[in-house]
């Protein structure tokens, strides 16, 4: 089941197996890839029955019940706008890529609701061509970091290095290494997160470690210890939203600066952090013309080489 139905496109098929004795807004979110907030929304105007008859989102859906849903209409996707993005730092570009360094706020490409600057309005503003394969408002984008996450970002510019770096991020032939600082002390202080990642069954913009999620694995290792908090080396072996944010947090070591995610807001006061203290360090990849290792580093910004300067004091 997709989800690209035009506007007032009806659905109908029955409940699977596998969504035996889950929430009718949930089983609605799974089986149409819509958001919680958007499905329960759906099922709160009457869009979605079960047997015929309407129900609320707390409705415990059984295998074999008949679903029928009315899809709403589809949001035209954002399109990119040229707009010199302040900071944003092109590391290296040639015809076949593009290495940014992030500045913070500043979101990879145009989504629905965000209005803020964007890594591929501000290439386009300086002249970089981009892949055209890709959803249109996101096209040369083969990996994505949040807007709260600064450092390297590699975008593609030619057909050929899209297809081989999206390849090779999906076969994790890509080494991505970014520098945390989390609450506390993780024990043991190098390992191995190994825990399923999908939306948060209550939140619709956070995401938790569930049973039934998709397989997400962070490597750490503890570079410095401070009295509250240390500074980690992390590597994805998988690329999940919030992956760090969320497996840290579940581990009760929250980011810190990370107030979506349970950080200690006064330590995060004391460090003068607006944001969570997470850094895309370097990327490593083949380049996908000369097939030679090419690796990328970025330094610290101003805001989270500060929270540092304060721990060690």
């Amino acid at each position: 089941m997709t989800s690209t139905a035009t506007g007032g496109d009806h659905r109908s098929l029955p409940v699977p197996d596998g969504l035996d004795g889950m929430r009718l807004d949930q089983a609605v979110s799974r089986l149409f890839g819509l958001s919680r907030t958007a499905a329960a929304a759906l099922v709160d105007a009457g869009d979605a029955l079960v047997d015929g008859a309407a129900r609320q989102n707390s409705h415990k859906v059984r295998a074999g019940s008949w679903l029928e849903v009315t899809l709403p209409a589809p949001v035209a996707p954002p399109t990119v706008v040229p707009q010199a993005v302040p900071g944003l730092t092109v590391v290296y570009a040639d015809d076949d890529i593009v290495v940014v360094d992030k500045p913070v706020g500043v979101a990879a490409h145009p989504s629905p609701g965000w209005t803020g600057p964007t890594v591929i309005g501000g290439l386009a503003a300086i002249g970089h061509r981009i892949s055209t394969s890709g959803a249109a408002e996101r096209q040369g984008v083969v990996h994505r970091l949040d807007v709260g996450t600064t450092g390297i970002m590699a975008v593609a510019k030619s057909e050929q290095a899209y297809t081989a770096l999206k390849r090779a991020f999906k076969y994790r032939e890509v080494e991505k290494r970014y520098h945390a600082v989390v609450q506390g002390h993780p024990d043991p202080s190098r390992g191995t997160i190994d825990a399923p990642i999908d939306r948060h069954p209550h939140h619709d913009y956070r995401w938790a470690v569930v049973s039934d999620g998709k397989p997400s694995v962070t490597h750490y290792d503890t570079i410095e210890a401070f009295p509250a908090a240390s500074l980690l080396d992390v590597r994805l072996e998988t690329g999940r939203t919030h992956q760090i944010r969320v497996h840290f947090s579940t581990l009760r070591h929250p980011c810190v600066g990370d107030l979506t995610y349970g950080a200690d807001p006064t330590l995060s006061a004391r460090l003068e952090l607006r944001r969570q203290w997470l850094h895309a360090r370097s990327l490593t990849f083949a380049h996908p013309r000369t097939g030679d290792d090419v690796t990328f580093v970025s330094e610290y910004p101003d805001d989270l080489a500060r929270a540092l300067t304060i721990l060690r004091d």
